[in-house]
């Protein structure tokens, strides 16, 4: 996937010099642009499902100007989008950022993106991830590739066996992106960023990865503040021994004896086998190590980093549902009385109520929740994001999943197909949010373009800024539903 009209590299090829050696990259609008360099060994070999290792050097200079591969992931027949918005390629030597950095910048504010996709899919140099414009607005923005699926997210017995005491395991995505963000503290000042001021920002799974890394103590000190954008974070823990079968079920499942398979079969299978049926190695598991609790466990007991927070949610994350086998109706059919009668004023529709039900159980509810318990340790602000453009308003009942991306990237633009068909108001958006973002990491509080006010969350007065058509601050804002389901999810077990 092309990086939006990112083209070949013009006389003052930018270069820069970092602690593996140099990298040519390419000038794209106002960024200098240095794609897919690594920032880790590649996890080939005997490093499959090992931490990751500091990038090997090398001599003379590495081209830098074109997206790298992705790591593994299932890649749909006829080039069409996966789930994380890719179509390939893909190589287990995947550990690579690429860097958008401004021309003549120096200590500029630094933005490190974790892209979403399920933690099975997706990579750094997607369209909507151009990063040309937060370089135009003086930030450095970084977007890392990691481990996915049955190679980032994988246990086994042989593999616990085989670990040193104390050795991270599981989670090698997740240890993949604290790499990326200490590649960052040890050489972003080279393309002009300053290590002292990173925000990191990831949306869908790449939000709930932000949330676990401010819960991991691993990752304290690596980033100063995070922006959540759909992000959920109430799913249950997963256990080193649920993921370990979990494992063992693949290894059957690919011809190994089970659970009595070793790490040198493991090792020995082709990536395209381990990736084409990896039912539940889908994301962070409590490996005892690395990650010890839930962000959610983290921040009810006020264990997590206390970094300002941005959280926030979309007014269609309902357009989910058929990725979790589910509808609206039968959502609101199973809901329980209590429940069902917080949401009297969404129906009298069952597909209406059993749609809001989900955007706020998925994500609505758990972004307060967060919001409220990062607001006693550090400033935390609270957003809905509900506007559609006007072309889609007919058909569309909010903003689905992941269409907040490109406002944040001000990319509507790389987006194939749109640039021709943007309107004002669209633009006007982008400019907004976007501005919001940019101030937030400029200094950690959100000054968004024109004045817009945005409160920091108090559960008090329990506000948020709806960036809808137009923008405007709310108060206790849908507050009986996620109250409603504030509750429900409580009476679960295992609720911090």
């Amino acid at each position: 996937m092309a990086f939006g009209g990112a083209t070949a590299p013009p006389a003052d090829t930018p270069r820069v010099k970092i602690e593996s050696g140099t990298v040519v990259g390419t000038l794209a609008g106002p960024a200098r642009l240095f794609a897919a360099v690594p920032y880790a060994a590649p996890p080939v070999g005997a490093l499959r499902w090992m931490p990751p290792r500091r990038a090997l050097s090398w001599s003379g200079e590495r081209a830098a100007q074109a997206p790298g591969p992705a790591c593994p992931q299932p890649i749909r027949p006829g080039g069409a989008p996966n789930l994380g918005g890719y179509s390939g390629p893909t190589s287990e030597d995947c550990l690579t950022l690429d860097v958008w950095a401004p021309r003549g910048a120096r200590r500029a504010p630094v933005m490190v993106w974790i892209f979403g996709g399920g933690n099975v899919a997706g990579a750094s140099g997607f369209f909507s991830y151009d990063g040309r414009n937060f370089a135009r607005d003086g930030v450095v923005l970084v977007a890392m590739n990691y481990r996915l699926g049955a190679l980032g997210f994988f246990a086994h017995p042989a593999l616990t066996a085989e670990a040193p005491r104390g050795q991270p395991l599981v989670n090698y995505g997740l240890m993949d992106q604290i790499a990326a963000l200490k590649w960052v503290r040890r050489n972003i000042a080279a393309f002009g960023g300053d290590p002292d001021n990173v925000t990191l920002f990831g949306e869908s799974a790449g939000g709930a990865d932000a949330l676990d890394l401010i819960a991991i103590p691993a990752a304290r000190g690596l980033f100063n503040r995070a922006i959540v954008q759909s992000g959920g974070g109430w799913g249950p823990a997963v256990s080193l021994t649920r993921r370990e079968a979990d494992g063992a079920t693949l290894a059957t499942r690919v011809g190994l004896p089970g659970a009595s398979a070793t790490a040198a079969q493991l090792r020995a299978l082709q990536a395209e086998t381990l990736i084409a049926d990896q039912t539940g190695l889908t994301g962070p598991a409590l490996d005892g190590r690395l990650m010890t609790r839930t962000a959610a466990l983290a921040f009810a007991s006020g264990a997590q980093d206390p970094v300002p927070l941005i959280i926030g949610s979309n007014s269609n994350e309902a357009s989910l549902m058929a990725a979790f086998g589910s509808t609206a109706a039968v959502i609101a059919a199973r809901a329980p009385a209590p429940l069902r009668a917080a949401y009297a004023d969404d129906g009298p529709a069952d597909g209406e109520i059993g749609r809001q039900m989900f955007n706020d159980a998925l994500m609505g509810a758990p972004a307060r929740w967060f919001a409220r318990e990062a607001s006693t340790h550090a400033p935390s602000w609270l957003y809905y994001f509900s506007y559609v453009p006007e072309r889609q308003r007919a058909t569309r009942p909010g903003t689905n999943h992941a269409s907040e991306i490109p406002f944040v990237f001000a990319s509507l633009d790389a987006v194939p197909g749109r640039s021709a068909k943007l309107t004002p108001g669209e633009r006007a958006e982008a400019s907004l949010v976007h501005s919001c973002w940019v101030s937030f990491a400029r200094k950690g509080r959100p000054h968004c373009q024109g004045g817009q006010p945005w409160p920091a969350y108090s559960p008090g007065t329990d506000q948020l800024l709806e960036f809808g058509e137009p923008p405007a601050v709310r108060s206790h804002f849908r507050k009986r539903q996620l109250d409603a389901q504030e509750a429900a999810a409580k009476a679960r077990p295992g609720w911090p």
